[in-house]
């Protein structure tokens, strides 16, 4: 693909995706309109994949470019693209060659939302992230992402460090290579590429002088001279990892532990050693460590990813309490996200410190143990999640809903069956998908009476639709005659509500595929109400054409 022509297919593409978030946002998922739309955008990432790996758009608060080409530009605050990526902090974009249809559109289903209107608590980035993309990725400005959290200790947080001992051990060890006194010599001035290497070399030669440093320590261990050394060693060693990762140095703290796990593994090793080995990693997971983890999370320094599971891997139950306290201090999403992978691998440790966080007054705290624990999947958690359903903030109560028709059981499903009356809309639907997610006769039952109550048809039609579409879980004959039923019927009051009833059993039929309906739904395919009428049609179409 030439330059021009890839600029000018990234254009196009950029045009369909607001194409798209318009269309998607007037018309139901089965509309034919929709389903072309989306086709249509998917086919046009396809053709640019032919030619090109990644497609990275980059974000302005008023124009989007590619490839340092502007194809975008807008100065205006409405319908203004660019402005609604900025504004919540992202500022790179990135679909990669292998995007599936799926994820294409679940991304256009945000962009769809009207975030000034809807009641949407979580931002754009928050949202992708909760849909864990594989093929699209996202650079943000972690400065525009502090949630919106009641955080009155990020008021004023001046931090004092203290040189520790081992700040001092370093002084006095680095200045025994010094080289003889150097008075008279010229000033050079030096150039950027002579600095980048004179940093990568004093980079060196301390990894280089902590490695001895370690290696003289831990000789220490084998060879102790009297009674206290092993004591003041162990605070030795413990000044070292903490200085360390105050410097962004884990390797050093990783071969610290390493060194202290041989010991421990050692026959030869005496009790002695070996307690105060045990000391030095449970170290690892102290509050002052952790604390020191945090602070290098949330820098620009960044973790290999085996470095870091490294580190993981040696933490035990003791560092949760720590690790929770951190992550509602965090500042960027980075570092949440990666303080929450490391719970949810020493959650299934000890879940009981865990569940004991969820009373925390802070709700984006008490969410993100909630979706801990979720992933984490123990059964033993339902118990305190039920307390938490009812939460003051609606995050909350959704993100415990999830958890729950992951967890199912009966307690859960009674709970979720409450929660299908909650005051939000957002509640009742979160509810509804996950009873549909326990997918037992009993959550089936739940969800064909609460259709059945006559209040129900009064809901907003999209509340309505999400019901059904859940009920299109259980593909069996009561649910099909439940539908036809639905069908058949037809009051004099409240007619258009009648219509609403009927065009959503049709979509549901629809979704269940089977052409004994297809009968019933011919009847209605020159109906006089345009929304019945439609979605007659869309249900036809899939169930003759699977489509």
């Amino acid at each position: 693909m030439e330059p021009t022509e890839d600029i000018k297919a990234a254009k196009d593409i950029l045009q369909n995706l607001m194409k798209a978030k318009k269309t998607l946002r007037m018309y139901p998922r089965n509309n034919p309109i929709y389903m072309k739309t989306l086709e249509d955008s998917y086919a046009r990432f396809k053709n640019f994949f032919d030619y090109k790996d990644e497609l990275t758009l980059k974000m302005g608060q008023n124009s989007i470019s590619y490839d340092l080409e502007q194809i975008y530009y807008n100065p205006e605050k409405e319908d203004n693209l660019a402005l609604f990526f900025f504004k919540d902090g992202l500022r790179e974009l990135t679909f990669k060659k292998g995007l599936l249809q799926e994820e294409l559109e679940d991304f256009l289903k945000i962009i769809a939302m009207d975030f000034d209107r809807e009641v949407v608590e979580d931002d754009i980035v928050t949202l992708m992230w909760e849909k864990d993309f594989q093929n699209i990725q996202y650079i943000v400005d972690e400065t525009f992402l502090v949630d919106d959290l009641d955080y009155e200790t990020k008021a004023i947080n001046i931090v004092k460090e203290k040189a520790s001992d081992i700040d001092g051990l370093m002084k006095a060890y680095i200045d025994g290579f010094e080289e003889e006194d150097v008075k008279g010599i010229s000033i050079v001035p030096l150039t950027d590429e002579d600095l980048q290497v004179l940093s990568k070399e004093l980079e060196k030669d301390l990894s280089d002088k902590m490695e001895k440093l370690v290696t003289i320590l831990f000789e220490i261990f084998y060879q102790p001279e009297e009674k206290g050394d092993l004591e003041d060693n162990l605070m030795l060693l413990e000044d070292t990892i903490k200085f360390s990762m105050r410097h962004g140095d884990i390797h050093t703290v990783l071969n610290v532990i390493m060194r202290a796990k041989e010991i421990l593994e050692d026959p030869l090793s005496t009790e002695e050693m070996k307690k105060y080995m045990r000391m030095l990693l449970a170290y690892q997971g102290t509050e002052e460590m952790i604390s020191l983890f945090g602070e290098l999370l949330d820098s620009s320094i960044g973790i290999e990813k085996d470095v870091f599971n490294g580190f993981v891997e040696f933490l035990d139950k003791n560092a949760i309490a720590p690790l929770v306290k951190i992550l509602g201090e965090l500042k960027t999403i980075h570092a949440r996200k990666s303080v929450i992978e490391v719970l949810i691998f020493l959650g299934r440790k000890d879940i009981q410190t865990l569940v004991m966080k969820l009373d925390d007054h802070r709700w984006y705290v008490v969410r993100n143990i909630v979706y801990i624990l979720r992933k984490i999947g123990d059964k033993k958690a339902i118990e305190y999640l039920l307390k938490t359903v009812k939460h003051g903030d609606t995050r909350v109560r959704k993100e415990v809903i999830r958890a729950l028709g992951e967890l199912g059981g009966q307690e859960a499903l009674q709970t979720l069956s409450e929660c299908l009356d909650d005051p939000d809309v957002q509640v009742r639907i979160a509810s509804a998908r996950a009873i549909s997610n326990i997918g037992s006769e009993d959550a089936k039952k739940i969800i064909l009476e609460k259709i059945s109550e006559k209040k129900f048809k009064e809901r907003d039609f999209e509340e309505k639709k999400e019901f059904y579409e859940v009920l299109s879980r259980w593909k069996d004959a009561e649910v099909f005659d439940f539908l036809i039923n639905i069908l058949k019927k037809k009051s004099f009051f409240g007619i258009i509500k009648d219509y609403e009833n009927m065009a959503c059993a049709t979509f549901c039929l629809g979704l269940l595929g089977n052409k004994d309906a297809l009968p019933f739904l011919y009847k209605f395919r020159n109906t006089n109400n345009k929304l019945l009428r439609e979605f007659s049609h869309t249900a036809i179409k899939r169930i003759e054409y699977g489509q």
